[in-house]
């Protein structure tokens, strides 16, 4: 689906999103109320000054009080890999774009993700992973690193990387290993409307990260929520 039959899907009475520059931002009415929208369109690189501006969306929904839900988009390409962005602290940006929509679900305001196209590194872990849950439609293709990246940086044949790609999903990018690894909850439904879609992974997911459970529930990481508990037992002194 296009942005476009995307925002038609949710929002069938209109809307008040628009596209600038690759970034998407508004709102529409969900519901009795009214539904949030920030993200990232078009396979846009996201740089320091796209997650500052997309930052300061979902701060002035969190100063706006109320629990309105915050709905992020996400067709983007990595994160803006030049030097003036990483030398102005590119990472600290995308901290705090990931930190303020984990203060907006902390707040009351649910937080959902829908990747639809491609995302990747930086720009995914910022944006959609940031979310309390994350949705996908048919043929998006999310990936933490790509294999020709993995193959750079770890200095192992890409072939070799290819062939553990097949029975370990965490590792591997691509919608399919998302699902299993229980980074990505639900794929949706595009011939049916969104809006309840959207609505029902809202009012089935509790505030919290549950992926490590999603993951071992099926069958991509297995030992992420035991490692996890441990951590956290052991940290409380118990």
């Amino acid at each position: 689906m296009t942005l476009a039959e995307i925002l038609t899907s949710l929002f069938p009475d209109g809307h008040e999103v628009r596209v600038a520059d690759g970034l998407i931002s508004g709102h529409g009415p969900f519901g009795d109320g009214t539904l949030a929208v920030i993200g990232v369109d078009g396979n846009t690189p996201l740089g320091i000054e796209g997650a500052c501006a997309l930052a300061g969306h979902v701060l002035a929904v969190v100063r706006a009080g109320g629990d309105t839900p915050i709905l992020v988009l996400v067709d983007s390409d990595s994160q803006r890999m030049s030097r003036r962005d990483e030398l102005l602290g590119l990472n600290e940006y995308l901290a705090h774009l990931a930190k303020v929509l984990l203060l907006a679900d902390a707040g009351g305001h649910p937080t959902v993700g829908l990747v639809y196209g491609h995302t990747a590194a930086g720009a995914f872990i910022a944006t959609a992973l940031a979310t309390r849950v994350l949705a996908a439609l048919p043929g998006a293709h999310p990936s933490v690193m790509d294999l020709p990246s993995v193959a750079r940086v770890t200095k192992l044949p890409l072939e070799t990387l290819q062939e553990m790609a097949k029975s370990t999903s965490v590792f591997a990018p691509g919608l399919d290993n998302m699902v299993q690894a229980g980074a990505v909850h639900a794929v949706l439904d595009p011939a049916q409307p969104l809006a309840p879609q959207i609505a029902r992974l809202i009012a089935e997911t509790p505030p919290g990260d549950g992926r490590d459970v999603l993951g071992r529930d099926r069958g991509g990481r297995q030992q992420a929520h035991a490692v996890a508990a441990r951590v956290m037992r052991e940290a409380a002194g118990h």
